[in-house]
């Protein structure tokens, strides 16, 4: 039997992080958090929030908001922490839906491509070039479109994608 995710709106949760009865994490990855966010979020991206307790002391009682973009890795990352210590809920609609409330961000830098866009971009022309040349060239080309399939279904999988460790060390993707 599943329980009901429990999520919390925009304006509850700039409420209860104003008492002091929330701590927002956002869960995005760490260079979608550098171009914008919400002034009291903390940064722990989806893959390490098995590690809340470890990596973040959030005092016990207090309300955990989870935020991403839109709420899928909220969901997520509330899901993985159902059955912890702490109350755990997802910011409906993310930080697009809190900006919508005009609630304010920091950060908003100029819009460039997040590392999730530069990986499906990467991997498409990877895998649109090696379906070609297994037409043009080789069969090979066809067992190599299906490697990144597969490293793109152990990505959603696992959470760890070694194209974005690639790209976050590239020059464009440092931080300024």
């Amino acid at each position: 039997m599943t329980q009901k995710m429990k999520t919390v709106t925009p304006r509850e949760a700039r409420d209860w992080i104003a008492a002091g009865e929330a701590v927002l994490i956002d869960v995005r990855e760490p260079d979608e958090f550098r171009g914008e966010h919400i002034a009291s979020a903390l940064s722990l991206p989806l893959s390490e929030v098995g590690n809340l307790t470890r990596l973040l002391s959030v005092p016990a009682g207090r309300k955990v908001i989870f935020q991403c973009l839109k709420g899928g890795r909220g969901q997520q990352a509330c899901e993985r922490l159902s059955r912890g210590e702490h109350s755990v809920f997802n910011l409906e609609g993310g930080i697009s839906a809190w900006k919508a409330q005009g609630l304010p961000v920091v950060g908003a830098a100029a819009p460039r491509l997040t590392i999730f866009r530069q990986v499906q971009i990467a991997v498409g022309c990877l895998v649109l070039l090696s379906v070609l040349a297994g037409f043009l060239i080789s069969p090979v080309g066809f067992a190599v479109a299906g490697f990144f399939g597969a490293a793109l279904c152990f990505a959603g999988i696992s959470g760890w994608c070694g194209m974005a460790k690639l790209l976050n060390r590239m020059p464009w993707n440092r931080a300024a």
